[in-house]
């Protein structure tokens, strides 16, 4: 059964930075693409960022670009997101998920972990 737990959201002020992780179990997961969402209060949940577990190759939504930077650690099977100069407007609720290379939308995710931004 596949298994992904976020961990690493909380409270920071603007221009802060935060480290989420993934941590995924239940499978390999060299055949799969893991992701990153998010969903502010009252709004769609929102794609950031995505990673191919195997090539390392990855792709950014504009809103992630340049302030984001997802990663992976293959041995600790585990998946990050860091984010820096932080916004309010980056306020929400972080999900990971994973889907397999040959799928267009994502199979499995993570209950999700809260990232609050003060002004």
């Amino acid at each position: 059964q596949v298994q992904l737990v976020e961990s690493g959201g909380g409270l920071v002020q603007a221009g802060g930075s935060l480290r989420l992780s993934c941590a995924a179990s239940g499978r390999t997961f060299s055949r799969y693409v893991m992701g990153w969402f998010r969903q502010a209060p009252g709004k769609e949940r929102e794609f950031l960022t995505f990673i191919n577990w195997n090539s390392g190759s990855t792709y950014y939504a504009d809103s992630a670009k340049g302030r984001f930077t997802i990663s992976r650690d293959i041995a600790k099977n585990t998946v990050y997101l860091q984010m820096n100069s932080l916004k309010p407007e980056d306020t929400g609720v972080y999900y990971c998920a994973a889907r397999s290379l040959t799928n267009v939308s994502y199979d499995f995710w993570g209950q999700g972990t809260q990232v609050t931004v003060s002004s």
